[in-house]
């Protein structure tokens, strides 16, 4: 009887089409939940530039280089909107070539399958939402991206050359970066296994340190640092913070690509994240010179939300606290102590939050996706995973300081890369756009 059984079901079988035993992944569906969460998260990540790190940036300057900044923040909007469309996307997230665990090229970067984002249409689908929705995300991410480094070299560096530097930094460095964390099995540092939510690597060290190359490569202000020059506006820069503070939701959540746990996971981390920084920030400087600044309250926040960033979409409450208190912490002494003792004038602390809070927050990302320690990733061996952390941070801090140096020079070469000195003493308000940010008459 048995083997009446099992000849009329090997008989049956093979009637069978072969789809029907080997069924095939559900095709995507537009979903409206997640459609909907996604159109606001990208004006909330468009809002962190302008005018978000505009306001930010813009009241530490000098009030004679305030329109500067808001420039330079608005210019680099349109420029990386443009080139986005016209090859940034398609290199960033092109697909065409790549294998899983096969390194060559297409693991570095995209193709031009997608340029001018050919194929793109209303019905066309990321997952559960319109592809046109996902483009628009990413881009807000290459935008501030670009925008984040003028802070190292504010006060002193032509609009030219930073429309010239922004273009090719882009096209040259977060680009590739983006391609190789992000764009899925056959990325170099995705196949690494890095872990990196929403742009630890590709956004914040990536950012930080070409800022660092580039105070570097252009030189100190004129007078620092003898010469004091204080913000103009520390009302402004409370404003951006606060701009950034909100609009870092959809940085982080908005990371999900879906209206789901996973996102509102990553929205509560990063508020615990933020005000664990804000209150190491201010718990050491208040230790140290006993008082607390509105300056230093507002930078340990935004090194909160840089260094929970990578880790958003796997660690825990817990994890978040303590990445958040670490990150307020060190950046404290990067930001007042580090430049200062080694000589670099990094204007806004682009290096000292950026880059530093953004190493802090990667490596700390290995551990506490761990569930032992509270962690919702697959990670089984935390010390395996702070290994490849390691790894990951390392290559991006070689990839950054190589290519903006080599960018920074040929710039200098093309167009010249600082103001006179007469130019910088006027402020680049005057010099460059031949404004005033205020009227006194």
């Amino acid at each position: 009887m048995r083997s009446d059984r099992l000849l009329a079901g090997a008989t049956a079988l093979a009637f069978l089409p072969f789809s029907a035993l080997a069924q095939a992944a559900p095709a995507p569906r537009l979903d409206s939940g997640d459609t909907a969460w996604m159109l606001v998260a990208s004006m909330l990540v468009l809002m962190m530039t302008i005018p978000g790190a505009a306001l930010f940036y813009g009241g530490m300057v000098r009030a004679k280089n305030l329109l500067s900044v808001l420039m330079q923040c608005f210019a680099i909007t349109a420029l990386v909107t443009v080139l986005w469309m016209l090859y940034g996307y398609s290199l960033a997230f092109g697909t065409e070539g790549m294998h899983a665990g096969v390194t060559n090229w297409h693991s570095i970067v995209g193709g031009l399958g997608h340029a001018m984002l050919a194929g793109l249409k209303p019905d066309s689908l990321y997952q559960t939402v319109p592809e046109s929705v996902f483009v628009m995300f990413q881009l807000t991410f290459a935008i501030i991206t670009p925008a984040l480094i003028i802070g190292a070299f504010a006060e002193r560096m032509k609009f030219s050359a930073m429309l010239w530097f922004s273009g090719l930094w882009l096209t040259f460095v977060y680009l590739p970066m983006a391609h190789m964390v992000w764009s899925g099995p056959g990325s170099l540092l995705g196949d690494m296994g890095v872990l990196d939510f929403a742009g630890g690597t590709v956004v914040h060290i990536n950012a930080g340190i070409a800022g660092l190359v580039a105070c570097l490569v252009i030189g100190k202000r004129r007078g620092w640092p003898h010469t004091h020059m204080p913000p103009h506006n520390l009302g402004y820069t409370v404003i951006g913070a606060s701009l950034l503070w909100l609009g870092w939701f959809g940085f982080n959540a908005g990371s999900a690509v879906a209206a789901n746990g996973s996102a509102g996971m990553a929205m509560l981390v990063t508020q615990i994240a933020t005000a664990a920084a804000a209150i190491g920030w201010t718990a050491v400087e208040w230790a140290i010179h006993k008082r607390a600044s509105v300056l230093g309250i507002a930078s340990g926040a935004v090194a909160g939300l840089v260094a929970v960033t990578p880790a958003a979409g796997t660690c825990g409450p817990g994890g978040a606290l303590l990445i958040g208190l670490a990150a307020g912490g060190i950046c404290f002494f990067t930001a007042t102590r580090l430049k200062h003792k080694l000589g670099y004038d990094d204007t806004l602390d682009v290096f000292g939050v950026h880059a530093i809070a953004g190493i802090v927050g990667a490596l700390l990302t290995g551990p506490f996706a761990a569930s032992k320690l509270g962690g919702f990733g697959t990670v089984t061996s935390p010390l395996l995973q702070l290994w490849i952390q390691a790894k990951g941070v390392g290559f991006t801090i070689a990839w950054s300081a190589a290519l903006s140096w080599v960018i920074l020079k040929l710039v200098d070469r093309m167009v010249g890369l600082r103001v006179d000195a007469e130019q910088e003493q006027m402020g680049l308000d005057l010099a460059e756009h031949e404004e005033r940010a205020y009227n006194l008459t």
